[in-house]
């Protein structure tokens, strides 16, 4: 088992390695494969071809490598803390928080670009500064009941009704907006990898990086949450602890993510799912690695699909994961009637 384990893990990072290259070479516009091989290699001279791989191109890989790891081991933390399947980071509204930061702020640009402009915030990092502070705001809100709620259930349920009430408060102010600002909220929605620059990457990597160590140090507690409460308490477990601590690192991942590059669907429900049937374990030691690396991988694979070599378009990659994800839940879903079929 440890040999099959090795020899997946050793083909998921040689795919990583060669979907980072290809998601670089592949794009809207054609570029000679040789003159980007050698601006990877920094023998490339200053040409049109280094200002589209170093400007564009790398950074949109690099989202795409750190945003799937991230959104891929919130789902495999959700699934876990609330022993649910169907689980994802949209579970505890992070996402709608910061549906709601950006739907506000995109209102206030367009009845108030100068005031805003004046005050030095500029459009981009001020989509990203709201959705920061709406998904920080669910975060201490699901902080705070976590805290007087011992039931895991409940904390669950308000996390769903917190989502709800910040879909209707986006609705609202939708209502309300005009042609342009539901323009601007509607293509953030859609999700993007492509619009990260250099210096937002600054801000990104490290969060997210803190957030992936964070969850490599937990698989001993995941494990024994995965065994049920009773367990857990059993082994010496502080639930409460690791309760609150998985939902930090969720929110954080979730939060920073969405915040530069919109809600991306599916990947956190799918990719736990797609490792434990490609890894045939329920062991965290394993199932973390594997998830931060495959979530990786697919999300590069789907910001390949959504470009069109030599076409000046780009399809919305939640068009893609979405795509990618739904079968892969509805074999779950059919898997787990077989088994309990079986069990009759």
């Amino acid at each position: 088992m440890r040999a099959r384990h090795s020899i997946l893990f050793l083909l998921i990072s040689l795919g990583i390695v060669v979907a980072f290259v290809l998601d670089i070479m592949w794009g809207s516009v054609s570029l000679p494969a040789s003159d980007v091989i050698d601006t990877l290699l920094g023998r490339g001279e200053h040409t049109t071809t280094s200002y589209v791989v170093l400007n564009f191109r790398l950074p949109k890989a690099l989202t795409s490598l750190i945003a799937g790891a991230g959104i891929s081991i919130a789902g495999l933390q959700m699934q876990t803390l609330f022993r649910n399947p169907l689980a994802d980071t949209s579970i505890l509204g992070i996402n709608s928080g910061a549906g709601v930061g950006v739907a506000i702020y995109t209102m206030a640009y367009t009845l108030f670009p100068s005031l805003l402009s004046t005050a030095g915030v500029a459009d981009t990092w001020g989509i990203i500064l709201a959705a920061c502070i709406g998904a920080l705001s669910i975060l201490l809100m699901i902080s705070a009941v976590s805290s007087r709620l011992h039931d895991i259930v409940s904390v669950l349920i308000v996390g769903v009704m917190i989502g709800f009430l910040s879909s209707s408060v986006i609705s609202i102010l939708q209502y309300f907006s005009d042609e342009e600002t539901l323009k601007t909220y509607l293509i953030w929605s859609f999700g993007s990898v492509a619009g990260t620059t250099w210096r937002q990457l600054q801000l990104m990597l490290p969060v997210v990086l803190v957030g992936l160590i964070a969850a490599l140090l937990m698989p001993k507690q995941m494990n024994a949450l995965g065994l049920g409460e009773n367990y857990a308490r059993s082994v010496g477990t502080n639930i409460r602890l690791v309760r609150r601590l998985l939902i930090v690192i969720t929110s954080i991942i979730t939060g920073c993510i969405t915040a530069f590059t919109g809600p991306i669907a599916f990947l956190g429900m799918a990719v736990p799912h797609f490792v434990r049937l490609l890894f045939r374990t329920a062991d965290h030691h394993i199932l973390v690695p594997a998830t931060i690396l495959s979530g990786s991988f697919l999300l590069l694979v789907c910001d390949l699909l959504t470009q069109a070599p030599g076409h000046q378009f780009v399809l919305p990659i939640n068009a893609i994961t979405s795509l990618l994800g739904a079968p892969v839940v509805i074999l779950v879903v059919l898997g787990n009637k077989r088994k309990r079929d079986a069990f009759k």
